[in-house]
């Protein structure tokens, strides 16, 4: 059955693995997902990432989460922002800070996906997506 929403449905899948305190988790592959891992592998909320070939037509996202020492969670929390039926888009402007700057916003943009933060500096706004803290 087709997924609605790809994007909600990969952070309810890490949400759901930092729970339980998974070493890893797979994920449907796509274009969008995989460079937003990138980013959230850059922001340091996971350990890394890669593709694998589950057959000839599928592939699949290895995601590799990040522990603190005392075996707690890097990932506290993700709030998926813009959704299917209520899409929320932010200007240059008023790219948003969460959590005063903890957080970290996630955007799709002109110039392709990019954090709240690098969305600034290149003076862009987009699609507000999600953040994660």
């Amino acid at each position: 059955m087709p997924v609605t929403d790809p994007i909600a449905d990969m952070l309810t899948r890490i949400r759901n693995a930092v729970q339980v305190r998974h070493e890893s988790l797979q994920i449907p592959a796509s274009r969008m997902k995989s460079s937003l891992l990138k980013l959230i592998a850059e922001e340091g909320f996971i350990s890394s990432f890669s593709v694998q070939e589950t057959d000839s037509t599928a592939k699949t996202l290895e995601v590799k989460l990040r522990y603190y020492e005392d075996k707690s969670p890097v990932i506290q929390g993700l709030k998926r922002v813009s959704k299917p039926g209520l899409r929320v888009y932010v200007g240059k402007n008023e790219v948003p800070r969460y959590f005063g700057g903890l957080g970290v916003a996630f955007m799709s943009t002109s110039k392709g996906v990019m954090t709240g933060q690098q969305a600034r500096r290149e003076g862009v706004g987009g699609e507000l997506l999600f953040y994660i803290w």
